[in-house]
């Protein structure tokens, strides 16, 4: 019995989990299924888990499984890996998402950089105020950008610090 119960105050925490997660996420703009889908892998036992398990442990469609993976996949939060026997592939999520998604990110502070400078380019007639913001995006994806060698670099050593 101790242990029973101890397994069932484990799966309402998970649950809870699930659902804080979600709610940070939604908060943040993301949709809420995508954001107890990822939640839920973080805390799913396996190291892959197909799309009935997250649907099931989720609480959420099959449907918003297919939708939320690709997005989450091309975000960089989870990866698909075939299984052996089996026809359909299973969602897994690396033990560094976090690292892996500040690797990601660069990218995307490149891309934003290049908007920005074309705009600033290509609208020459815009007002201070607006060339200002446009000039502060710009700088900001610079600035990220020049130090994002440092703070990958700064994540590994955190996580060998930890680790040793």
């Amino acid at each position: 019995m101790p242990e029973e119960r101890e397994n069932q105050a484990e799966q309402g925490f998970r649950d809870d989990f699930v659902q804080r997660f979600a709610d940070h996420w939604n908060a943040q703009g993301g949709p809420r299924s995508e954001g107890r889908i990822l939640g839920y892998l973080l805390v799913a036992d396996d190291e892959a888990v197909s799309a009935e398990q997250i649907a099931e442990g989720a609480g959420v469609s099959r449907g918003s499984v297919s939708e939320a993976v690709r997005r989450l996949r091309k975000a960089g939060f989870v990866d698909l890996v075939e299984t052996p026997g089996e026809r359909t592939r299973r969602v897994t999520v690396d033990e560094d998402v976090w690292g892996g998604f500040l690797r990601n990110e660069r990218a995307y502070l490149q891309r934003q950089k290049a908007l920005a400078a074309d705009a600033l380019e290509r609208l020459p007639g815009l007002r201070p105020h607006a060339r200002a913001r446009l000039r502060n995006m710009h700088d900001y994806m610079t600035w990220l950008d020049d130090h994002h060698d440092a703070l990958l670099a700064q994540w590994e050593e955190y996580k060998a610090a930890r680790e040793g």
